[in-house]
């Protein structure tokens, strides 16, 4: 039963990648955002459509999208086998979730040439950088890895005392 539980984090890639380019779809081609457009929601949140043409913050924008797609490509290549050598179920749920949040922004690339990005957070004249769907899965990920990364080794080192 636990080889098909590892086996079920393929859902969440799915979920990721689906809720993700749904909420793009919905955005870009039924409501018609283009980019600039933006609603102030609170003092520190606003609803935006931002398309950013490098990796996180705009790094590396000056490269071709293909370069970039590239790049993100063989980081989830990287991520795919350590998913399929893994035998741990945090650690695939949590690479799953990264690699669905990974592929929904590599779609965008290779569709729009450019990340759709749509929350922005801010407070006292600081913006934190606008993100999408497709980040929350990637953090969500990575929070598993650690989370298994902290408490698997401490679980461990229990078993030893």
């Amino acid at each position: 039963m636990k080889a098909n539980f590892a086996h079920m984090s393929i859902f969440a890639f799915i979920l990721a990648v689906l809720i993700d380019q749904a909420h793009k779809l919905y955005m870009i081609n039924v409501v018609g955002w283009k980019g600039g457009e933006g609603v102030v929601v609170t003092p520190f949140f606003d609803y935006v459509l931002v398309w950013n043409r490098g990796i996180s913050y705009g790094l590396f924008s000056a490269l071709p999208p293909l370069a970039l797609t590239g790049i993100m490509m063989i980081a989830v290549l990287g991520l795919a086998v350590w998913w399929a050598t893994s035998h741990n179920e945090w650690v695939r749920w949590g690479i799953a979730l990264t690699l669905g949040g990974g592929a929904g922004n590599i779609i965008d690339r290779l569709v729009h040439g450019a990340v759709a990005d749509f929350f922005s957070f801010h407070a006292y004249g600081f913006y934190w950088y606008i993100f999408n769907l497709a980040d929350v899965a990637i953090a969500l990920g990575l929070f598993a890895l650690i989370w298994d990364m902290v408490f698997h080794k401490e679980a461990e080192a229990q078993k030893k005392d």
